[in-house]
């Protein structure tokens, strides 16, 4: 049975020897060290693609803090951060943390329709953006919460009121 040769190795000018050597293991502080590397540098790259994100969403096209709680009836709990961008007939949602190009809700204008407006009471003012409305909304399929600011609701107010008459109307 023929041995096999071992890993090659070069002597260095300080003496050391560099090359594979089996049988070492590497330390476990190295290993640690290795491992919070890797995730520090993944952690900087979902940074930097959120913040790349924000900016293609955003080219050339304003859009405004809104936040939106899907099911009214969980009291204080249940918003998602995000903002929102008007694109014709209608307003595209886009959930803040994440790294999708497609908006997560969408409203159609004639579907939709505001209920009452409050201001955030108890944790939800904590949850929100500081200054923000919470505003009822109705849209074909559910009834929807979203919050945003007085100047963003106004905003929200004349889409909705600027909206072609329908044709089915006959107006």
């Amino acid at each position: 049975m023929q041995r096999l040769a071992s890993a090659p190795s070069r002597e260095l000018a300080d003496g050391s020897v560099w090359g594979c050597s089996r049988g070492e293991t590497m330390p476990w502080w190295q290993l640690v060290l290795d491992v919070l590397g890797a995730l520090l540098l993944l952690a900087a790259l979902v940074f930097l693609g959120l913040i790349v994100r924000r900016r293609w969403l955003t080219k050339g096209e304003p859009t405004f803090d809104m936040s939106v709680r899907t099911d009214p009836a969980q009291g204080s709990r249940g918003w998602t951060l995000g903002w929102g961008r008007y694109r014709g007939d209608r307003l595209e949602w886009f959930r803040a943390f994440t790294l999708s190009l497609r908006p997560k809700r969408v409203f159609d204008r004639r579907a939709m329709q505001l209920g009452g407006r409050r201001e955030p009471h108890g944790a939800e003012a904590f949850a929100l953006f500081a200054g923000h409305l919470v505003v009822d909304t109705c849209t074909l399929d559910r009834e929807v919460e979203v919050a945003l600011s007085p100047e963003s609701f106004t905003g929200l107010l004349a889409w909705l009121e600027a909206a072609p008459p329908d044709p089915h109307l006959g107006g």
